[in-house]
């Protein structure tokens, strides 16, 4: 898989609320492990040696070994997100991440967190789209229990009322001081909402207040048992453990669990084909610099096309991917109209996503002039797409794969992700080879077929005079 962005709504490996950066994918060989096996060898050229199985309940399996030092992250991913929210329960996958920490019949609020403390371990979790997951990192010996304590709940999962308003409240007053009081924030989510006039990509993750104001536990425990059970999940481990051992311990564990009754299922509308361009305003006396943001609607990962979701990850290097970026060494650089500008692709998602361009004026130029910039070296990009700029951007895409393999979160991050939207792993590997592939014709014909006004949001941030 490509690099991406997503935005989270609980603390993770990223910050809060804001689009991060992930960097890419591939290695070594992945193996099937259905029972104890003798260690499987590197492929040359190095790589992490992927090893996948998958219990009689249904659970995922995937264990990526890192012998560098001895710690191991266990993390558990579950295939729905904010996007699988019902309908005017926006903020209910944000809100049951909260509750998974109150306890379970077996295990009382923070007994977990106070084990994984005691034991010099770190523990979080997250939500997103698509998938929420949560995670621990601790020394290899311990992590039969973390194993423990995360399969019971999976199922046993146990609070009443007295718990669930105090969090609710925690979860609006995390929405007051993200959004309301940030209006950056704000203009993000008046975009997204205006990009996805149909599809629940368009809500933001935390909820909408209102919506959030009316979460209660029936809802909560209904989201619960239609979404958390094995069969609907993936457990990755990577570190400094032995597949077979991963594969024991999961056994004893989340082996235990029942598979849930029905297989879960994600039911979304279809985004439609947008007809026109959008511009969203955000006034506000608390800004202090005006900047401009753009949103395409784009293909994931998911839904492109043969290598168009490799060619918009290209292109977004190519335009907006830091100061050698064709768009700040014209726009900075060169004519001095803007202290920053770039762009991102937000390609892992299993359904339509978005392209991004953002802008921050020099001092004595307007949003309009800036806009109006940005569409001229748009427009006389092509001419700029010589071989040699494209293989530069390719080359910068691939390397920072090779970087992630010196983070092991980010290895068990990466394969989880895919896995949790649907990707195979060998897909994941399959990436930097696919992104070498892609050709200048790919990159323009990205660019006459999504971006273009009526597929954009243009969205202005400015000071209101008090």
């Amino acid at each position: 898989m490509q690099p991406f962005r997503e935005t989270v709504a609980c603390p993770g490996f990223e910050p809060r609320g804001r689009p991060v950066a992930r960097t890419g994918k591939r290695d070594g060989p992945i193996v099937d492990l259905r029972t104890d096996t003798a260690p499987v060898g590197r492929l040359e050229g190095g790589g992490p040696e992927l090893t996948t199985h998958r219990l009689d309940n249904g659970l995922e399996i995937v264990v990526i070994p890192d012998r560098r030092v001895p710690v191991v992250t266990h993390m558990v991913w579950y295939r729905n997100g904010s996007a699988d929210d019902p309908l005017g329960r926006s903020g209910i996958a944000h809100f049951l991440e909260h509750l998974m920490f109150k306890g379970t019949e077996r295990h009382p609020a923070g007994e977990f967190s106070k084990v994984v403390s005691a034991l010099g371990g770190q523990e979080n979790a997250f939500t997103s789209y698509d998938y929420t997951a949560y995670f621990q990192r601790v020394a290899p010996e311990h992590l039969g229990r973390m194993m423990e304590f995360e399969a019971d709940r999976m199922s046993g999962l146990n609070f009443d009322d007295e718990v669930v308003a105090p969090e609710r409240d925690v979860v609006l007053e995390e929405r007051r001081m993200r959004v309301e009081t940030d209006p950056s924030a704000q203009l993000s989510e008046a975009m997204a909402a205006a990009l996805f006039v149909h599809h629940p990509y368009g809500i933001p993750i935390i909820g909408w207040m209102h919506e959030i104001e009316t979460l209660d536990r029936q809802a909560a425990l209904d989201y619960y048992r239609r979404f958390y059970c094995p069969d609907n999940a993936v457990l990755v481990v990577s570190g400094d453990i032995e597949a077979a051992e991963v594969v024991r311990l999961a056994e004893a564990t989340y082996g235990r669990n029942a598979p849930g009754r029905t297989p879960p299922l994600r039911e979304r509308p279809r985004e439609p084909e947008p007809r026109a361009l959008r511009q969203v305003l955000v006034a506000d006396p608390k800004v202090e610099q005006p900047t401009l943001q753009r949103l395409y609607l784009a293909p994931s990962v998911r839904t492109a096309k043969g290598r168009e979701s490799h060619a918009l990850e290209v292109l977004a290097e190519i335009l907006g991917g830091g100061p050698t970026s064709l768009l700040y060494r014209k726009l900075v650089l060169d004519l001095g109209k803007a202290v920053n500008v770039g762009g991102w692709y937000m390609g892992s998602a299993i359904d339509d996503s978005r392209f991004a361009l953002y802008g921050v004026p020099a001092e004595g130029v307007s949003l309009g002039e800036l806009d109006a910039l940005i569409d001229r070296t748009l427009a006389e990009s092509r001419d700029a797409l010589d071989d040699l700029a494209i293989e530069r951007a390719k080359t910068r895409l691939v390397a920072e794969t090779i970087y992630s393999l010196d983070s092991q979160s980010s290895l068990a991050r990466i394969y989880g992700s895919a896995r949790a939207i649907g990707e195979t792993l060998e897909e994941v590997r399959a990436w930097p080879e696919q992104v070498k592939e892609v050709t200048r014709d790919d990159l323009v014909g990205v660019m006459d077929s999504y971006l273009t006004a009526r597929r954009s949001v243009i969205g202005h941030l400015v000071k209101q005079d008090s």
